[in-house]
Order: C-alpha cells, then structure tokens, then sequence
C-alpha cells in the first residue's frame, strides 16, 4: 500500500476507484466498503483509492468537544487499512479552509481533477462538502457531469444494529470489549511506551508493565481487569491487564498496567500493543494485599482459558 501525506502528493493510477470517509477504527462497516472497492477496482481493472483526513474533522470543526475519543491512531489506521487490501492511501490534512468546499467543488476540485475517479463507492448516508451539504443524490447527479459512476453500499447490520464508529466508541467506554470485536471484526488495541512504575506487583508475584498511551485522543476503556494479548517485538503473548487508580494501594492517577504471562524481561521504554480479549471484572478495592494477590489468581486463570482458546 502506498500512502501519500495529502491529495497534492497523489499520482495518477490506472482507473482509480475512489472511497472517502474518517475510517475510524476500520470496523466491519468499513471493511465492507474497502471489500466492494477491491471487487470493482478488478472488474475496471483499476486500483483502489481511499482518501482520509487528519486530524478528524470534528476536532477541527468543533475544537471545543474535547469528548472525542478515536478508535484508531494514525498508525494504527494505515496498518489495518493495509491489511485489508487498500492499494492507496491519502491521508490529507483537514483544515477549516478545506471544510469549507462546497460539494461541487469538492466533486469537481478533489474527486474528478486531483484523483481522477472512474468510479466512486461510498458508505450508507455518506455527507461531504461544507455544512455536510453533499450527498448520495448530489454524487449521482454531479459524477456522470464530471466522468465517474456513484455506488452507495447500504446499511451494514449485526443483529439489526447499525454498525457505527460511536456505538463501538460507547461499547469501550462501558468495558465491553466483547461487542466492540463484534463490531469492528478484530480485536480492540491499546498501543504505547512501557514505562516504570511503583513495581508493587513485583512484590506480591505480579510484576506489571506500565503502558503510558502518548496519544491523547486515543480511547482507552473502561476501568477493569481484562484478558488481553500483549504484542512485544513482533511476538504474542496472553496476559491481564487492569486500567484504573489501583484503589488497594491508594494509587495516584489512572494507569494502565498489564501482567505478560510467561514474560521476564526489562522492556522499559519498547513499545507494546494490547489487544483486548474480554473485561474479566470491574476495578475493586481489596482489604489488603493478600485478598488482592488472591483475587489476581483467579484472574490469571480466567485470562489463561481466554487466551489459550
């Protein structure tokens, strides 16, 4: 996959098939759409296309709703958006200038002069344009002016629930990871730097890793333990993971912490990835620190069943 740093980078492809949208978290809803792409893309033996923005429009729109959560980091984004089979992506920076396009301009200035679509897919009630303006019935009618065919991928469904970036955003923040899977078709992942801690799991016989998450839009879920795999150079590994303020051992400030099963190594300043298996329980605080050292046995064999299925 080639990735370009704004629409000006973009080279001309052989029949380019385009799709636009913020892909937070490249959920299955998403993954529709980049599958329909691919599938069109062979049938006009072209190449597909996705052209993104950074930051998210909201925080530039609206930079007073510090509310917003992302589902995916930037890095995160271009190593799923690869995977899933996208041939080019066009991260191009949103600015209040650019939010201000009209619809036309946007299908004529960006959809038919800069990528030179063939053919333009795009996701249910997909709007684009300044004030939201644009819309499926604007593509069909300005696309055939300007050279290129409009397809509109209907609502995505599991169970009759629409698959949206804001229901997997509210099923993380109330700790269920299980329906955010569901939704997004991978595992939930938490990425950061390991850094040092106070080492009171050392102590009772669970040594954690402090994962400092760097990017302050970046979602982290709801306080609890979890059963959680660990990436750690390239290597998979099981293990628990609590978010919370450690209220046992009176502690300071909401951390992130994960115990790496069959792990004994100095790891501090590497990079780790979580990814999230299943909330094994709410945070509690514990009398002392033998009813804690108690609880976390049966947590790390919760996690073990989990991870080893």
């Amino acid at each position: 996959m080639k990735v370009y740093n704004s629409i000006d980078e973009f080279k001309d492809v052989n029949n380019p098939v385009v799709t636009t949208g913020t892909f937070d978290g490249v959920h299955l809803g998403h993954q529709k759409i980049i599958s329909r792409l691919r599938d069109v893309a062979m049938n006009e033996e072209g190449e597909t296309v996705l052209l993104t923005f950074f930051p998210h429009p909201r925080m530039v729109l609206f930079p007073e709703d510090n509310e917003l959560k992302l589902l995916s980091n930037q890095s995160e984004k271009i190593e799923l958006l690869d995977k899933y089979g996208v041939d080019h992506l066009i991260i191009h920076p949103f600015t209040k200038e650019f939010s201000r396009l009209t619809s036309v301009e946007f299908v004529r200035n960006v959809l038919a002069n800069k990528l030179k679509t063939k053919k333009l897919v795009i996701g249910y009630n997909h709007h684009f344009g300044r004030n939201r303006e644009g819309s499926f019935e604007h593509l069909k009618e300005y696309g055939p002016l300007y050279g290129f065919d409009v397809e509109e991928i209907p609502a995505q469904d599991i169970e009759h629930v629409e698959i949206s970036s804001t229901k997997i955003r509210n099923a993380l923040q109330t700790g269920d990871v299980s329906t955010a899977t569901k939704y997004l078709g991978h595992h939930y992942t938490l990425s950061g730097t390991v850094v040092g801690g106070k080492k009171l799991g050392k102590t009772i016989g669970y040594p954690t890793a402090n994962i400092s998450v760097e990017d302050k839009f970046k979602l982290i879920p709801a306080d609890g333990v979890y059963a959680v795999n660990v990436k750690h150079n390239n290597k998979l590994y099981g293990g628990m993971l609590n978010i919370g303020n450690n209220p046992t051992v009176e502690g300071k400030g909401r951390s992130v912490e994960v115990n790496i099963f069959d792990f004994d190594k100095d790891i501090y300043g590497d990079e780790a990835t979580i990814y999230f298996i299943k909330r094994l329980r709410t945070e509690a605080k514990f009398a002392n620190l033998e009813e804690l050292k108690n609880q976390l046995a049966k947590d790390k064999e919760s996690a073990l069943r989990i991870t080893t299925n």
